[in-house]
């Protein structure tokens, strides 16, 4: 299958690490026989790939027709759908129910954590996230310009908001311009971040679930409409990944490129890449699953800290 027939990402990629399929270009039909997703393209020829391997399946053209089987295979293999609108922007995902055998049990710890636990750990979060901007800026243009040094400002529960502080700094230096402002409705490179953080969120999401968590539970973010306040908190480190990405886009091609197949891939492909946690280089699936797992770990007592990302390798590709 050719990177342009919708499915990019998911070809040529190593068997242990799980597939991101973005159905953009063409419609396909789908279906599940033996354990392997089949996907019939309206051109083309018809390919399979193990559930086992799927990670994240958006579905992105408003021609792409799946069975209930492959919605339950994808679900019980640990998959995450990503269905989008007709603009092509993701809208929502399916998500499984059952992600670990000791799933009740962690449900009970996460929802008793205590206030300062997750203050404390929301902490550690921001410090995490802060230090990834900050190596952005840096491989970016060689300066993080007083952002790393608001990392120490950071005390348990951030009452002081150095979140948003870094952030006002961060985004007009990582896009050169002092007029760009974060904006999920505006059309500029904005739409690109969208979509790159839906996918990470996916990421995570799955990795939550695998870990025996709810996504819903949030640490610090609280959204009664929001079935993904976790995910919205563990997913702020790993923004910066996708971030880059986006900021080498709109500097190589001087003006903001379309959401097409190829600014798709790469930003899926910066979603494949690696990162540095706990002094070894692991992909954002293997990081974002080490994350969710020390989570769970905290809740239960058995250890004090988060495994978090501390540098993007994908940075100086």
């Amino acid at each position: 299958m050719s990177p342009d027939s919708g499915c990019r990402r998911t070809f040529g990629y190593p068997l242990m690490l799980p597939r991101i399929i973005d159905f953009s270009e063409q419609g396909a039909r789908l279906r599940v026989r033996l354990g392997q997703l089949i996907i019939v393209p309206e051109s083309g020829e018809e390919h399979s790939i193990p559930l086992a391997e799927v990670g994240v399946l958006v579905a992105a053209h408003p021609q792409i027709t799946v069975t209930q089987a492959v919605l339950g295979g994808l679900a019980s293999a640990g998959a995450i759908v990503v269905v989008c609108d007709e603009r092509r922007l993701p809208v929502g995902m399916l998500l499984p129910l059952v992600g670990h055998h000791l799933q009740a049990r962690r449900f009970v710890a996460q929802a008793a954590a205590s206030v300062p636990t997750k203050k404390r750990l929301w902490r550690q979060i921001v410090r995490a996230k802060i230090e990834l901007q900050a190596h952005a800026l840096e491989t970016l243009h060689g300066d993080s310009a007083g952002v790393r040094p608001l990392m120490r400002l950071v005390r348990s529960g951030d009452p002081e908001n150095v979140e948003a502080r870094a952030a006002r700094a961060y985004w007009p230096l990582l896009f050169a311009d002092e007029d760009f402002r974060r904006d999920h409705e505006r059309g500029d490179q904005n739409r690109l971040l969208n979509y790159g953080y839906t996918v990470l969120r996916a990421i995570v999401a799955r990795a939550i679930c695998a870990a025996g968590l709810h996504p819903a539970l949030g640490l610090h973010h609280h959204n009664q409409y929001s079935a993904f306040c976790l995910a919205d908190d563990l997913m702020e480190p790993f923004r910066p990944t996708v971030d880059l990405v986006v900021a080498r886009l709109v500097r190589e091609q001087r003006q903001t490129p379309p959401l097409d197949s190829a600014t798709k891939g790469a930003l899926l492909d910066a979603l494949l890449s690696d990162c540095q946690l706990d002094g070894q280089t692991r992909t954002v699936f293997d990081a974002a699953t080490l994350a969710a797992q020390s989570l769970a770990a905290v809740l239960l007592g058995e250890a004090e800290r988060l495994a978090l990302p501390e540098s993007l390798h994908h940075a100086s590709a």
